[in-house]
């Protein structure tokens, strides 16, 4: 029987969507108020979703702390408070759209996880903008 255990946490972090490549009138035309060159910022809302086999053993498919505490370093430590464009390396050649934030995080996170668990990362850019990735 698998069963899926989900954690929340949540991070503020700015940032400025736009492609060094492009003109400044086609980032504008493409990104909008989100290509603001002074950046802007959103309170990100994450759900951790983990799924797999309760161990018979302890009655987990994972330890909620352990999860907590993976979030919490492979996330909140290296999102939260930051400004992505410049802070974090994981964007300073990748756009940190919802969808590419959601990879970033799901990849951080399931080097972490057992690979018979599987990972669904729920990332909320706004209460009504959010994205799901489920990995390739």
């Amino acid at each position: 029987m698998k069963v899926t255990v989900n954690r929340k946490a949540h991070f503020n972090a700015a940032h400025r969507l736009y492609r060094k490549d492009w003109s400044d009138e086609q980032n504008q035309r493409v990104f909008g108020k989100c290509n603001n060159p002074n950046f802007h910022g959103h309170n990100y809302e994450l759900i951790v979703g983990v799924t797999g086999e309760i161990s018979p053993e302890t009655g987990y498919v994972i330890d909620i702390k352990d999860l907590a505490d993976i979030i919490y370093e492979e996330v909140e430590v290296a999102f939260d408070h930051k400004n992505l464009n410049l802070d974090v390396p994981n964007f300073f050649n990748l756009n940190p759209t919802a969808e590419n934030i959601s990879v970033v995080i799901w990849n951080k996170i399931r080097k972490r996880i057992k690979p018979e668990l599987d990972l669904e990362v729920t990332l909320y850019e706004t209460p009504r903008n959010f994205v799901v990735y489920k990995g390739t």
